[in-house]
Order: C-alpha cells, then structure tokens, then sequence
C-alpha cells in the first residue's frame, strides 16, 4: 500500500483512532469501479469479456408490457389439465366438496411456492440452472433436473397437441367423421364395422383411425404417418413461436392465452342452452362431504395444485427473469393462481353442461332400445300388459314412465329378471361413468359435439381451443429449457431452439409409432410427478433454510417496495415444506401400491383392459425417474468435494461506487454497519448471500445478476470508495 496513502498515515500515527468506519471510507476518493478487479488468481483483466459481463443484465430482453407477461404466465400455467384433468378429480372426489381441499392447498402450497418461483427469477434474472447456483451452488442440480423433466414433459405434450391438430382438420367436414360407424364390404353384403359396432364411433375413430393403436406396448406395429405429420407440424409451431425468445413468444401469448377463454365462453353459454345440461351441472357441484375426510382426495387436490400452477418446471422462473426488479411479483402470483382457479372452475362448468346434455342423449337412447325388448316380451307372452301401467305411452315413453315400469316388472319377476337382460337406464348413472384426459377431449366430448347443431363448427372451436392451451403450455415448458441454457452456456438463442426443436421430433418419433400411446401414458404417470415434487422441496429449503428466509424476505421488502405478509414467511419455512414431503410420500406409497400398468385396447375384443409394464418398459419407466433426479446428488457430490468450480478458490470482491455493503442478516438493529455507508439513502442495495456464489467459467457475480454493473467478483463484502492503487 503507497505511503501516502490515508489509511496508511493513520496506521503509522499514534493517535488514537476514534473514527468510525463511516469517517474513514467517507475521506477515501472516489474509484473507478468498472477497473477495479481484485485478482488473486492471477488472471489478467480482460476489458472486453469484462464489458460484457457488465451490460449482460442490462442487455436482458423484457416483456414490452405487463399484460404480455402475465398472458404468458397464464397461458403457461393454464393448461390442457384444467379442461380434462380438474373436472374429473373433482366429480371423483365429491363434487363441490373437493373444491375445499383444492383451494386450501392452492393458499398454503400453491400461491407461496409461486410467488417464491416468481420472487427468485426476478430478482436474479437468470433462467433455472443460473438461479439455483447463485442461490446454492451445491444444489444447483436443481436447475438441471427441471431442464431434463421440461424436456421429457414436452415431448409427449408436443404428441397431444398433434392429435387436436389432426381432429381440428378432420373437423371441416359434415357429418363429422366420428359420428357414424364405417360401412364395410363382404362380398356383396355391406356390414358395419365390428370393432365399431361393438363399442362405438368416437371410440372407433380415437383407437383405430386416429392412432391405429396396437394391442399392447410391445407390439410396435411401426410409425403411423398421419400422426408423425401432425407432430411435425406441432413441433415446427413451437419452434417459430420460440425462435427469437420472448420477442416471439410474447406475441403468441395475446393469441394463445386469450382464446382459450373465448371459446370457454361460448361453449358454456351453448352448454347451457342444451337439454340436460342442467343435469350435469347439479351432479357436479352436488357436495360429498365425506369424502374430505378422505386422504386420498386431499392428496390428489395437492397433485393437482401442483403441476396446475406449473412448479418446478423452471418456466414460471424464466418467464419472471425478463421482468424488471421494481415489478410485483406478489401481486402476480396471486392474480395468476387464482385465474388458474377459475379457469378450472369455468372449464368444469363447461365440460359438465356438455356432459349432462350426452348423460341424456344416452338415457334416451338406453330406454328406446329397452321399451323395444319390454315389447317384444308382450308381444310374444314372456311378460303380461298387465304389468304396463295404463298410462305408460311407448310412443313417447319418458325416462320417469319407464322407471316405473322397470321397477314393477323387476318386482314381479324377481326369480327370472336377469334373464330379460334389461337395463335401470338412470340418469345418475351415466353421469357418475367419469372420463379424464384423452377419454374426455377424443371420446366423450367428440361424441357430445355430434349433437350439437352445426357440429363441425363447434369442433373446429373445441380443438383450436386445445392446441392454444397446449401451446402456451409449451412455449413455458420450452423456456424453462431454452433460458438457462441459454443463460448458462452463451449460446445462440435462434441455433439452439431450432436444434432443441429438431431433436425432440426425432425422439418424440417413439409416441406416433401404433404403440405410441402408452408410451405417452407412460412419461404422464411418472417422468415427472416424483422428480418434480423433489425438485420444489429442495427449491423450498435451497431458499428457506440455506439462503434464509429472513435475508429473503428482505430482499423482497427492498425489490417490491413494501414487506410481504408474514404468512409467506411460516408457509416457506415450515408449512409447504412438511406438505411437500408428506405429498412425497404419499407419492411413493401410491408407486409401491399400484403397480405399473396401463389401459391398452383389445382390437378383437373392442375394449379397454389393464395390462402390467413388461420388464423392459419398467427399465424404461425406472430410468426415467433415475435420470430426471440424477443431477440432484451428482452435481451435490461434484461441488461438495471440489471437482467442479463453485468459486470457492477466489476471493470473492465487488466494487460499486460510493456504496458498501455487509452481510446484514446476524446484525443488531442499532448496529450502523447494517446500513450502507452512502451519501443517498435510495442507493442501498441488497444484501448479498454468506456463500461465495458460484462463478464458473463465464459466469456473472451476483451483483451482476441484480442489474448492477460491478467488477467480476461478489461475495458478502462490497468495499466503496477504496481506490484501486491503495490495495
């Protein structure tokens, strides 16, 4: 150090130093910050590389507004599940009783991990990967396992949105192609379908012109053409929607969010104006109660809530990452979680009318066809017109007449009812066969639209509706791969989404082939449910425990303007972890009770039958759930033992002009080197975390990631106004 230096004439005096460190920074001159580098290392200043890292932040795209941000957010998170997952769980679960436990777990799980997600990715302005280093070097496998779930959740997303793809085309066409068996030729008589006949049209059309599905997932049977054009198609909408980033994608949103919604709309005002679609909204919303004492349905609420609001995937972090610091994120979360809440109650609304209008097509249907046996009975003396009440009319016979006659020939022949194979035809009953996925949208819903008036135009609306859910979905799930890639390794945005894009239609090839389907069935039940709950309880103690959640709070109390609720405090550190790890388990229970299976259609017999996962698929099933969790420990073990940089062998050391900033969080409230010795209160920044944050091989320091130009080195202490020549 010079010897004229202040400090240095101070320590040579022998006065008694009496001042405070405030004094003796506030007589220090001024320093260039953006050359000053501490470099212990070795490592020569490099002016250029420097610059950049200095301007990556500030180079950052951002949304052009608000509104565009959260239509992405809500596209993202708003999916196909709310349309055909959340309607079935809640008629399985007790109807308007299993909106209880939906919503309590949407409060103390769902909203504080959201606004936590959202809370991170804007305050570090990094995708998954540069979050989870900065936060936690050590459990930056985090970032990496959610790129790799991301990864397998698109690739047989990317399949549905080919199969709405192939029904929207199909839809432009009267009659619609679903609503009647094929007519086919034996000799010279013409014979209905016997697949068809034997199940029904929809059905037929969904298993064998559609997918052309084989009796079993070992029973390959080779790709079907048609699907592997439409997911051609599929994957080259994602790519051009993804291309320049959010530049791209932003602009999908006002299409892809708002849509959806329009088409809602008009489907429940239709819905409501159907006969019976009354029926089908009271079954709905009528409560069970006991079934909220059901452990069962309150771990399903939790599921639901959980891939609803889209957790863990890293995309409601990318998405937040282009944001500006000063936004309320707060604010966002709420709005958004409670939208992804209504929207699920809308859409059930929606799918119930529709269902209770079909509920009584088919009760119709099912007591023409019984009054034309009751009739044949009479006719031929197996049963007595003295059993048909004299008011019964079989011209216009109602559900109510033939109930009563049903019940009174039941009564009398009691011995022999079986025999005459006639069927109860009740209402309640066709409401209570529940439907979900695939079997609700390709199935149940198709066969309902063949009923409406002018049904190729409802059709074209239903399934443009889906391939806009299912394309916000995946523009989210896109990002959460693309950003911290992108973050992370530098690399050209155009280039690697086109390549990324390019690369999943060659893998995705596996779910067009006849077989397909239940290897789509395979990655929903378990590519992603146990990696991902992993995923969010680490994300939960990366920040609650390690980081803290007191220096979080602060954070946020510094980034919004204002303190969040206190409420956020207790859920983070104590609540939603406990829930989540209970939810965990309950998870592995649910893997060790149910073995592996799934629901593969019998061509000869014309219908469904479970069927248990040969040897070789439950490798691949394993692998699966090994491989999405693996960079968990890996990257653990290789920071926690040295083998890969996590900045630990540099002296971590910013510099920001006129400003000093202390790890605050173990200090006393009137203790002054809490605060920022600075001329201007409104300078003070955050505090920064006790670790050494992670500094790889191009990446930025944490100050960096807050917007803030300073040197390459960050750690607990920013020394100001020290100049460079003085060290």
């Amino acid at each position: 150090m010079p010897k004229n230096s202040k400090v240095t004439q101070r320590e040579h005096s022998s006065e008694h130093v009496t001042e405070s460190v405030a004094d003796l920074l506030a007589h220090e001159e001024p320093v260039d910050y953006k050359r000053s580098v501490l470099n212990v290392t070795g490592e020569s200043w490099d002016k250029q590389r420097d610059g950049e890292e200095e301007l990556d932040a500030e180079n950052r795209p951002a949304w052009n507004s608000k509104l565009q941000y959260i239509l992405a957010q809500i596209g993202y998170s708003v999916g196909l599940g709310n349309v055909w997952r959340f309607p079935y769980l809640c008629q399985k679960n007790g109807g308007g009783a299993y909106l209880v436990p939906y919503l309590v777990l949407l409060i103390i799980i769902g909203l504080p991990l959201f606004f936590l997600e959202l809370a991170v990715g804007q305050r570090i302005r990094r995708g998954s990967i540069g979050v989870w280093n900065y936060i936690c070097p050590r459990l930056g496998g985090i970032g990496y396992a959610s790129c790799l779930v991301c990864f397998f959740v698109g690739l047989y997303y990317n399949v549905i949105i080919g199969w709405s793809i192939f029904y929207f085309f199909k839809s432009f066409q009267y009659p619609l192609p679903w609503s009647e068996c094929p007519i086919v030729k034996n000799g010279s008589v013409a014979i209905v379908e016997t697949e068809c006949e034997r199940s029904s049209a929809t059905t037929y059309f969904w298993y064998r012109e559609t997918l052309d599905i084989s009796n079993s997932i070992s029973e390959s049977g080779g790709l079907n053409w048609k699907m592997t054009l439409c997911l051609l198609v599929a994957w080259s909408l994602v790519g051009l929607a993804m291309i320049k980033g959010i530049q791209s994608s932003g602009k999908v949103m006002y299409f892809s969010s708002l849509f959806p919604y329009v088409v809602l709309v008009c489907f429940l005002v239709r819905g409501l104006l159907l006969r019976g679609a009354v029926d089908g909204i009271m079954h709905m919303f009528t409560p069970k109660l006991d079934k909220m004492l059901d452990p069962q349905v309150w771990r399903e609420a939790a599921t639901q809530v959980f891939f609803a609001l889209g957790l863990g995937f890293g995309g409601v972090i990318a998405f937040s990452s282009y944001n500006k610091q000063d936004n309320n994120c707060h604010f966002d979360a709420t709005l958004v979680s409670f939208i992804n809440f209504f929207t699920s109650v809308l859409a059930t609304l929606v799918v119930f009318a529709v269902l209770g209008f079909k509920a009584n097509i088919m009760n119709e249907k099912c007591v023409v066809e019984n009054a034309e046996k009751i009739l044949g009975y009479l006719n031929t003396n197996v049963l007595s017109h003295d059993l048909i009440p004299p008011h019964v009319n079989f011209s216009h016979l109602t559900a109510k007449d033939y109930n009563e006659m049903y019940r009174v020939i039941m009564t009398v022949k009691e011995g022999h009812f079986k025999e005459l194979g006639l069927d109860a035809c009740l209402l309640e009953d066709e409401l209570n066969k529940s439907v979900q996925g695939t079997g609700l949208a390709f199935i149940a819903f198709t066969e309902a639209m063949t009923h409406f008036p002018a049904s190729p135009f409802w059709s074209v609306m239903f399934f443009l509706m889906l391939i806009n859910l299912g394309l916000g979905s995946m523009i989210g799930t896109m990002s959460g791969i693309t950003t911290p890639i992108i973050d992370t390794f530098k690399v050209r945005k155009e280039v690697f989404t086109v390549g990324c894009c390019i690369f999943a239609f060659m893998v995705g090839l596996i779910f067009v082939q006849r077989s397909g389907n239940y290897f789509v069935t395979m990655f929903d039940d378990y590519s992603a449910t146990l990696p991902l709950t992993v995923v969010v309880i680490l994300e939960n103690i990366a920040v609650a425990w390690i980081y803290g959640t007191k220096k979080f709070m602060q954070e946020l109390t510094e980034m919004l303007g204002f303190r969040p609720y206190q409420f956020y405090y207790y859920t983070w550190k104590y609540v939603s972890p406990i829930c989540m790890a209970v939810l965990m388990t309950a998870s592995i229970i649910q893997l060790g009770v149910s073995p592996p299976g799934y629901s593969a259609w019998i061509k000869e017999e014309a219908a469904e039958k479970f069927l248990f996962y040969p040897t070789w698929a439950m490798a691949i099933l394993i692998s699966l759930i090994i491989l999405a969790s693996l960079p968990l420990p890996l990257v653990f073990i290789l920071r926690q033992f040295h083998l890969v940089s996590d900045g630990s062998n540099a002296l971590s050391v910013t510099y920001k002009k006129g400003r000093m900033m202390k790890d605050i969080s173990n200090l006393e409230d009137n203790d002054e080197t809490r605060f920022i010795l600075s001329k201007v209160p409104s300078e003070t920044p955050s505090p920064m975390p006790t670790h050494r944050s992670y500094l790889g091989p191009g990446s930025n320091s944490p100050m960096e990631m807050s917007g803030a130009p300073n040197g390459r080195y960050g750690s607990g202490y920013l020394l100001a106004s020290t100049p460079e020549s003085e060290l």
